[in-house]
């Protein structure tokens, strides 16, 4: 997968200015995990991008503030033993946060009243079984 990373219609994530960089991988792998640089990190510049609507970035700033390193989001993949498939995995992990970050906030609850109606029917049936606990007590037996 090669950029450009699509994040919401057609805004995407230059190749540019995505930075990636590779080391050793930790877990399983045997004699290949020593060899092999198949940990990714990517690193995207946020506050300096000219890639997102000002908006957006905005608004990514706010959401992302205690995950940003000096306005810097970094991803990091070691799933895969395969360089490229980490590479891929970290690319659509940062797509997925900033389209989750830049999303609009949804829209505000409007609040509703009860319907007398239903409000009613509720004392009532209240009143009833309140008249129904009352008749079983024996006080009034003679």
């Amino acid at each position: 997968m090669a950029g450009p990373y699509p994040i919401r219609g057609s805004v995407s994530l230059p190749e540019a200015e995505l930075n990636w960089r590779f080391s050793r991988s930790s877990g399983p792998g045997g004699q290949h995990v020593n060899t092999s640089d198949s940990q990714v990190e990517l690193r995207f510049d946020l506050a300096n991008t000219a890639a997102l609507p000002p908006v957006w970035k905005e608004r990514a700033l706010a959401r992302l503030a205690g995950r940003l390193v000096d306005g810097v989001v970094v991803v990091r993949a070691s799933e895969h033993r395969s360089q490229w498939r980490n590479r891929e995995t970290a690319a659509v992990r940062l797509a997925a946060l900033l389209a989750e970050a830049t999303a609009p906030p949804p829209k505000p609850r409007m609040p509703t009243r009860i319907p007398r109606g239903i409000n009613e029917r509720r004392l009532r049936e209240k009143k009833q079984r309140s008249d129904t606990k009352r008749g079983r007590s024996g006080r009034d037996w003679s």
